[in-house]
């Protein structure tokens, strides 16, 4: 019978072998590792640095504070829900889900930035610096697109919107990234990673900004709407109590040293002098229910505090000279020896 298996003695005699035949290649490898080294210190003059802008925010709700709070997260930790301390639908993990919307990022690309004594949009800095207008040049549907700072989004065309698409994908899957560290720490960081500085710094901002507006705008819109309408209520009140008023001294000059025997002239007087008490009472209480629901608008009213802000100059990641040849050096070698391994591996067998 055949005996396939290989004693220690032949396995050491077959590396011996490999190595022989590989240190009879020396100058092919070396050969390889040097051009491998000259390309990588050629990528290291193309790549440019990476520029990574962090801003980090904290987050303050304020509905549930104090004992109140306390009770409710001492409920949810038996499984309890009892309700208001939940955040709305912009906390935690979904206010981080809304800065990376496309609505979002969208909106923030229309922000104006100056640039070169110039306002522009940041899409248009984006733009320019992907140097995308110089491509654009031969294809006329793209040649005059522009992107004005605040424009309208809802009047782009299909072009915008594709071009508006692939900006929100790159930023989205290759720069831009939100974390929280800790569930437990309502404090995030939003991160920037770009080849342009002030587009990184200006465009992490420029997000924060919009994503507060519109957090805030949403999650106090109802308080806002019960206040104006009592505010309005109140101006009304108040002008038909001041008529109410007028009303009362205009009668009493005209009833002035009336016979006391005719009372129907005194009727006008009366009946202003009942509304002056009812609006008197009506506006009391409408004024009460203004300053309670501006005192429910602050409560309603989050916080979202900035901690941190990036600042010029901001960290820089660059891909070294020596860390090109380092690394260009030893792929060419490695992928040489496995070359030279393959091509004799199929040799033998091809005898």
């Amino acid at each position: 019978m055949e005996n396939d298996e290989i004693t220690l003695k032949e396995l050491l005699l077959k590396a011996k072998e490999w190595y022989t035949f590989l240190l009879s290649k020396w100058k092919t490898i070396v050969l390889a590792g040097i051009i491998g080294a000259l390309l990588g210190l050629g990528y290291s003059f193309y790549k440019k640095p990476i520029y990574t802008a962090s801003l980090t925010y904290a987050v303050e709700d304020g509905k549930a504070s104090g004992g109140l709070g306390g009770a409710l997260g001492l409920a949810s930790s038996f499984g309890l829900d009892l309700g208001g301390s939940s955040g709305g639908a912009f906390s935690g993990s979904n206010l981080m889900e809304l800065f990376k919307s496309r609505a979002m990022v969208e909106q923030t690309l229309l922000a104006p930035v100056t640039q070169n004594n110039k306002t522009i949009s940041l899409a248009e800095m984006y733009i320019q610096d992907k140097k995308w207008r110089e491509k654009w040049e031969e294809k006329p549907a793209l040649k005059t697109i522009t992107f004005l700072p605040n424009i309208d989004r809802a009047k782009f065309t299909r072009v915008q919107d594709s071009i508006f698409g692939l900006i929100y994908k790159e930023l989205s899957t290759e720069s831009l990234t939100v974390e929280q560290k800790d569930k437990k720490v309502a404090i995030g960081t939003i991160t920037m990673r770009c080849t342009n500085e002030y587009f990184a710094q200006q465009f992490n901002l420029a997000l924060t900004q919009t994503v507060i507006d519109f957090y805030v705008e949403t999650k106090s819109k109802r308080a806002k709407e019960n206040m104006d309408i009592l505010v309005r209520q109140t101006d009304s009140i108040r002008g038909e109590l001041n008529g109410a008023i007028t009303g009362v001294a205009v009668a009493n000059d005209n009833t002035f040293g009336l016979n006391p025997a005719l009372n129907v002239k005194r009727v006008p007087s009366a009946r202003r002098q009942v509304d002056v008490q009812a609006n008197t009472a009506i506006l009391t209480e409408i004024v009460k229910q203004a300053e309670l629901a501006k005192v429910t608008l602050r409560k309603e009213t989050p916080l979202i505090q900035i901690i941190d802000q990036p600042i010029l100059p901001l960290p820089k990641e660059k891909f070294g000279k020596a860390k090109g040849i380092l690394l260009g050096g030893i792929l060419a070698g490695f992928l040489t020896i496995l070359g030279l391994i393959i091509r004799r591996i199929f040799k033998e067998l091809s005898l």
